[in-house]
């Protein structure tokens, strides 16, 4: 009987999901990828494999507003950062995968903050 590592579950997870969750141009997909110190989120147009917008705690426009990148604030601020963006480029409503994560702490943070921000999913 073999152990399946942390990274390998959120894989499952992550593939698992994404079989029922695909974005179209008019209700793109949300990716959120998060890592120790950052995260990352994009819009994506999956039926032309096309990122539509990004936004991570790595941009310019992030590190203007002066929050710390790896914890729940700054995972609130990339949601309203993403919304905007989302808003600027005529979308309102996205289909959220959260990449396997646990719907907690920082993801769950984002995408109230996304919702906030005006997207509905």
């Amino acid at each position: 009987m073999s152990t399946v590592s942390r990274k390998e579950a959120r894989v499952r997870r992550h593939r698992r999901l994404r079989r029922q969750v695909t974005g179209t141009a008019e209700r793109p997909r949300l990716a959120v990828c998060r890592t120790a110190q950052h995260m990352y989120a994009q819009l994506i147009d999956d039926t032309r494999h096309h990122t539509l917008a990004s936004a991570s705690t790595l941009s310019a426009a992030f590190r203007d507003t002066a929050a710390k990148t790896g914890n729940v604030a700054g995972a609130a601020v990339l949601g309203k950062l993403i919304a905007e963006k989302a808003l600027a480029a005529q979308i309102t409503e996205v289909v959220f995968d959260r990449g396997g994560f646990r719907y907690h702490g920082r993801v769950k943070a984002l995408a109230e903050a996304a919702r906030a921000g005006g997207l509905k999913f």
